[in-house]
């Protein structure tokens, strides 16, 4: 039987299997499927349960909307988890003997986060709350309000995806009682306080807090430690950078993280950290990998996906994601000093959780050609058995190219990594157009992960590469600090050098028929490539960035960013002009798309409607396509029917041109 092409539309076929919590007695456990629904267009998510004895798994919330963040009472008879079904998320707890989930809370601004107190009895809750307010205040609903201005004085003020960010609103931790349901308080002021973790004793919690005034150009969040009854806090960490994810050790000594200094700013390796809570010192347990812990993958297909920042096993071991080398790897540690891969090369593992023992983990993996499907791994031998088949059916009736991993010596003689495909039904002694598929970030990277747009391109006749250039993580300190100062320089040149690369290793690629896309630095680097070469005879622009000088004004970033990554502010324009692709608009020849999100607030809008209008009063050849209520995370996890729509664009640009 020939097997279909992949197509847009598989987008409402293919299935995401996230999140497995594995219970305390280790013989059950949960997790999350996500699909989109076509005609509601919108994503649904629910609980499924699985028996780690039997295999067998079981449907357990049903309905139109999503479920996320499921986890275990300590005695592994309940299951609390956050649920949209009313709009907003809030906190919902099902009984482990199954019936209806019960709603706990119904707080205005919703539920951030929770964590369990391990009595059982208890729910420790992250939310909003207004200043002066309660969590279970109610606001009044005026149907005949009037438009009232907004006063802004501080320079966070707005972020994308969530718009302008409220002035008065600040984020709470509580306690809900869930015989009685009711909530009380525990920080107070006007601070953004996150909670981490709450301590196997249920005495202690973990939360991050930053209590500065101006928090303009403040980019800490310290990790405290706080005695749940007297609230005295003793610091974890206050550095400056980000630090998160806390766990404790099951006898609560020891308190592992996740986090990384701004030696590099944005670009430094995150690295996991062990705090001793009886010495009061801290342990950087991977100091001695060059490569950074957790997820830096970029893809289009897992939705809601989350794993823990770390996991302990009660022998005091740890568990970890580590991005390297286009993989993302689960790996083991001691505090003794031990550090070894427990998963294999060439694959992405985006979910796991590891059994108090130490005997196994579920993960949840994926790899170009598998849209992902939770596995049981044995620690001890790394044998593993496939837990779901969702994507099964489609896996079988799909032609789905494997890509071909590529390394070559980029500039400066440095190692660069990336991937070729082949177009589908690629016939030796045919010639067939090639796209180059630029990821943002700069700081993230291209990996083995099923990504359906890529396999979308191959499927139109063409080959597709993807590289990481310098800037990309998952690879040194060094190579992802490099493009920093840098943009255009010798990211470029890794870029266009990835190309003469295909092109001389490749005879089936048709070198008249190049073509160039990316998104957000994608888009940055796509739009400096047009302007410096005409070797490209087709270009989309996804949410980029042409103009350094107002992307410092209008991003939701921008005035820290720019400072960051190119190493210039408004007090040097001439830099900040030098490295805008808008300088050299005179010298783009590549017909160019333009597809831009009118709720970008990271790349705002601005910076598509100045290259446009530019490029068309110079006679271009150039066209814009607007996607209305999207974010600069359309792509992703974007209203699907747009989703739909722009690689529809896409494709068809490439159609008409290559």
């Amino acid at each position: 039987m020939e097997k279909k092409k992949v197509n847009v539309q598989d987008l409402y076929t293919l299935q995401s299997v996230t999140n497995p919590r594995i219970a305390p007695n280790g013989k059950v456990a949960v997790f999350v499927k996500t699909h989109i629904d076509e005609e509601e267009n919108k994503y649904i998510a629910n609980l499924y349960h699985i028996d780690l004895e039997t295999n067998e798994v079981t449907q357990w919330t049903y309905g139109k909307q999503r479920v996320s963040s499921p986890e275990w009472s300590a005695d592994g008879t309940q299951l609390a988890f956050l649920s949209n079904r009313d709009d907003k998320n809030q906190l919902y707890v099902l009984s482990a003997k199954g019936g209806e989930a019960r709603k706990v809370t119904s707080f205005e601004k919703g539920v951030s986060s929770f964590a369990w107190s391990p009595c059982g009895q208890k729910i420790w809750i992250n939310a909003p709350v207004k200043e002066g307010k309660t969590f279970t205040d109610k606001e009044e609903k005026d149907d005949k309000k009037k438009p009232e201005p907004v006063r802004v004085t501080k320079m966070k003020y707005k972020a994308d995806g969530m718009g302008l960010l409220p002035q008065d609103t600040f984020r709470h931790i509580g306690v809900v009682d869930l015989k009685t349901e009711e909530v009380t308080q525990f920080t107070e002021g006007n601070h953004q306080y996150a909670l981490q973790a709450v301590s196997h004793d249920g005495k202690k919690l973990v939360i991050g807090v930053n209590r500065e005034e101006n928090q303009d150009f403040e980019f800490r969040q310290p990790l405290l430690l706080v005695d749940i009854e007297t609230k005295e806090e003793t610091v974890i960490v206050e550095e400056e950078g980000y630090y998160g994810g806390a766990a404790f050790s099951f006898d609560d000594r020891y308190i592992a993280f996740v986090g990384s200094d701004r030696s590099f700013q944005n670009a430094t390796h995150s690295h996991l950290y062990v705090y001793d809570t009886k010495r009061g010192n801290r342990l950087n347990v991977t100091e001695s990998i060059d490569a950074p812990v957790g997820d830096a993958t970029v893809a289009d297909h897992q939705q809601g996906a989350s794993a823990p920042a770390a996991v302990w096993t009660k022998d005091d071991h740890l568990y970890f994601q580590l991005a390297t080398m286009g993989d993302v790897r689960l790996y083991f540690a001691t505090l003794e000093g031990e550090l070894y891969p427990a998963s294999p090369e060439n694959e992405h593992v985006y979910g796991y959780d590891v059994a108090g023992d130490g005997t196994f983990a579920l993960v949840a993996v994926t790899d170009p050609t598998n849209p992902g499907e939770l596995y049981k791994l044995t620690i001890a031998t790394g044998e593993r058995q496939g837990l779901t088949s969702f994507n099964e059916e489609y896996v079988n009736e799909v032609e789905l190219v494997k890509p071909e991993a590529i390394q070559f010596k980029g500039s400066k003689d440095w190692d660069v990594h990336g991937w070729l495909m082949k177009p589908a039904g690629w016939k030796e002694g045919e010639k067939y157009p090639l796209v180059v598929n630029i990821h943002g970030g700069p700081h993230a990277m291209y990996g083995n992960t099923f990504f359906h747009e890529m396999q979308l391109l191959a499927a139109q006749g063409w080959g597709v590469l993807y590289v990481n250039p310098r800037g990309s993580h998952g690879y040194s300190q060094e190579f992802v600090d490099a493009v920093r100062g840098d943009y255009g320089g010798g990211d470029y040149e890794d870029i266009m050098v990835a190309v003469d690369y295909a092109l001389e290793e490749n005879a089936w690629i048709d070198k008249e028929r190049l073509g160039v896309t990316g998104g957000s630095y994608g888009g940055f680097m796509t739009n400096w490539i047009v302007g410096h070469t005409d070797r490209f005879k087709a270009a989309v622009t996804q949410r980029s960035i042409c103009n350094w000088i107002s992307f410092f004004g209008v991003s939701d970033i921008g005035y820290y960013f720019s400072d960051w990554q190119i190493l210039a502010d408004m007090k040097n324009v001439e830099t900040l002009w030098n490295h805008s692709p808008l300088k050299y608009a005179e010298n783009v020849k590549t017909p160019l798309l333009i597809l831009h999100s009118e709720k970008d607030f990271r790349c705002p809008i601005e910076q598509a409607e100045q290259l446009y209008i530019t490029l068309k009063s110079m006679g271009k050849e150039t066209e814009f396509v607007r996607f209305p209520d999207a974010d600069h995370n359309l792509s992703r996890t974007g209203t699907p029917n747009l989703r739909i729509e722009r690689l529809n664009e896409i494709t068809g640009w490439f159609a008409k041109y290559l």
